[in-house]
């Protein structure tokens, strides 16, 4: 086969896709999207499952905002997070599953 029958993928692409799994090669970012993929979550809730500073958990969770994996909504005093990106956590699911077989 020659090269011009090859699909290449576009550098937009690829960056999309380098920096999603930057954001699950991280082992606490894994478990606060797991965590967050179960349900809705306080960083206090968070930082209690996870055994974690309050400042680590708010870091993680500021990249992962960033990268519009997760969202928050303000419950009176309290910030609510969850998923905002069901094809990652599904990806991380999947990974999960072929962990654990």
């Amino acid at each position: 086969m020659e090269a011009k029958d090859h699909a290449f993928l576009s550098s937009d692409t690829v960056d999309t896709v380098s920096q999603m799994f930057k954001a699950l090669s991280d082992p606490t970012r894994i478990k606060l999207l797991y965590l967050l993929s179960q349900e809705e979550c306080s960083v206090g809730h968070l930082t209690e499952v996870l055994e974690m500073s309050q400042s680590a958990v708010s870091h993680q969770l500021s990249f992962l905002r960033m990268m519009k994996l997760v969202k928050n909504r303000r419950e009176g005093t309290t910030m609510i997070y969850s998923c905002d990106d069901s094809h990652v956590i599904s990806l991380l699911k999947q990974a999960i599953d072929h962990a654990e077989h």
